[in-house]
């Protein structure tokens, strides 16, 4: 059966700044453990802790630019490009220069206690 989504809930976000998470399909908005799907919303400057999440994260820029650092790599995700992170992998995002706006969606679905994020 069908389930419409009307609205998202606002996720509370690690990092020095405030940024904007709306969780449309999650396992908060919607009770899905399987996939998690968001709006990202964050300013020039912020920057999160780094994590070692037990899901794959997809992300896509629609506005402004990401940083993502790994272990191996440091990029920049611009509008209409997307990057894949691999469960497992080291991950740090951040939008230091200009503010962001992206879709995430994790597989399996996003939980604080599967994200392992650094002390």
């Amino acid at each position: 059966m069908a389930k419409k989504i009307s609205s998202p809930s606002i996720i509370t976000a690690a990092g020095n700044k405030p940024k904007k998470i709306e969780e449309f399909i999650g396992r908060i908005n919607s009770n899905t453990d399987s996939v998690s799907i968001a709006r990202m919303k964050s300013p020039a400057g912020w920057i999160e802790p780094g994590q070692r999440p037990e899901f794959d994260e997809y992300t896509l820029v629609l506005k402004g630019t990401l940083k993502v650092k790994t272990e191996q790599d440091e990029i920049y995700i611009h509008p209409d490009e997307a990057v894949i992170v691999n469960k497992g992998e080291w991950v740090q995002y951040s939008t230091p220069e200009e503010s962001a706006e992206y879709i995430a969606v994790c597989l399996p679905a996003f939980a604080p206690d599967i994200v392992h994020r650094d002390e």
